[in-house]
């Protein structure tokens, strides 16, 4: 397993995400999407979801495949992102064919950043056109760190934010990760600036420090958020032609990531959740072995994203928490 040509889930080919924020309100709107429409599901395991169309995502459901993922700040005001998604996309001419109307599948989930120290006294509802101008800006190269979903993203210690990373496999599949990390737990051991994630990690990534020497495995971490100001949203994504109860299990097995990259995670303080998306491009030629190292891949990648997303997220005036960068990097 190496890192794709971008380490990012846009190595996943055909894949788009696209970001868009407001500075002043200091939040912003993250969009998964391809030319084509996508096998997607979803798995939950925080305590306080906020979500849009996602039971339409289980495999007893008439709608298989989805035409973009959206991850948003916000708390439930952001879910009104799915609505410019869905309204850019129909423009394009995309969507479930109904009679002679599409209407775009665009599942959602959104993290808290309310308090945060951005101004959000709006007359009107910014995030339906935070959406439409991030599906606008899709592209195959996305920012990382502070920008989209992630722009007023704060996690346990530090500044959250966008996190990508990718991986091709032997069998020649690529899975790849995007996340939003916005969690009640920290990213990194203790006091220091050793990641969680660092023995997932594929060259220096986020710095190559290495794992944590130093830590008390019997610690036991006070809440640092209150109820439902805590969540990690992150989408899994792949190739391989899979179903929609498969994508499920890679959604299942990707939650591992988030426990690796995160302490604690899954509280029910959180939102966190995993959508898994599926081209179709690349059949599986050994459906159980196959099947057994996306999942593996899939865990791997999130946890690399969730770090790379702290690691990389910019110290700005007015920060809530610092940024990992200003507290552990010069220049």
């Amino acid at each position: 397993m190496r890192p794709g040509p971008r380490n990012l889930i846009t190595d996943v080919a055909g894949l788009r995400v696209g970001h868009a924020h407001d500075a002043t309100l200091r939040s912003g709107v993250t969009v998964l999407t391809a030319d084509r429409p996508f096998t997607a599901a979803v798995h939950v395991m925080g305590g306080a979801p906020g979500t849009r169309e996602t039971d339409l995502l289980a495999p007893d459901r008439l709608v298989q495949q989805v035409d973009a993922l959206v991850l948003s700040g916000g708390s439930a005001f952001g879910l009104d992102a799915c609505s410019g998604v869905a309204d850019g996309l129909r423009a394009m001419g995309r969507g479930f064919s109904v009679g002679d109307q599409r209407v775009p599948i665009v599942p959602g989930a959104i993290l808290f950043d309310l308090l945060n120290g951005g101004n959000k006294r709006w007359d009107r509802n910014p995030y339906h056109d935070l959406g439409r101008a991030a599906l606008a800006a899709a592209t195959d190269r996305p920012a990382l760190g502070t920008a989209g979903a992630g722009y007023g993203a704060l996690s346990g210690r530090w500044k959250g934010g966008v996190g990508s990373a990718s991986a091709v496999l032997e069998s020649g599949h690529t899975v790849g990760a995007l996340v939003a990390v916005n969690a009640l737990g920290s990213a990194t051991a203790g006091d220091g600036a050793q990641f969680w994630a660092a023995p997932w990690e594929m060259g220096d990534e986020f710095g190559g420090l290495g794992p944590a020497t130093t830590h008390d495995p019997h610690h036991e971490p006070p809440p640092s958020k209150g109820r439902g100001e805590a969540t990690t949203i992150a989408i899994v994504a792949t190739d391989a032609a899979l179903t929609q109860a498969e994508c499920l299990r890679l959604a299942t097995a990707a939650q591992d990531g988030m426990a690796r990259a995160l302490v604690p995670s899954h509280t029910l303080i959180d939102g966190d959740l995993v959508f898994a998306a599926a081209t179709g491009d690349r059949p599986l030629t050994d459906p159980l072995g196959d099947a057994f190292r996306l999942g593996h891949a899939a865990a791997c990648c999130l946890a690399r994203a969730i770090a790379r997303a702290v690691y990389l997220a910019e110290p700005m005036p007015g920060d809530v928490l610092p940024a990992w960068r200003a507290r552990f990097t010069s220049g």
